[in-house]
């Protein structure tokens, strides 16, 4: 009753043929649904050095210099 000798088409056919229907009514390739969208990576911030102020120096006028 039980084929010794089996056929490796027909297995395989009826294997793929869903396959084969599906792709003719969705068309190919399959439509999947695109790559969610990345973020765009967060800026870095730039340390800013400040620049060292020189002491702001007065010159006073000394009692010699001074005119009366």
């Amino acid at each position: 009753m039980l084929k010794n000798k089996l056929n490796w088409k027909r297995p395989l056919f009826f294997a793929l043929l869903p396959i084969f229907l599906v792709m003719v009514f969705l068309g190919f390739p399959m439509p999947v649904a695109p790559p969610p969208a990345t973020k765009p990576m967060q800026e870095q911030a730039v340390v800013v050095k400040k620049k060292k102020r020189k002491p702001l120096v007065l010159q006073e006028k000394s009692e010699s210099t001074r005119e009366p």
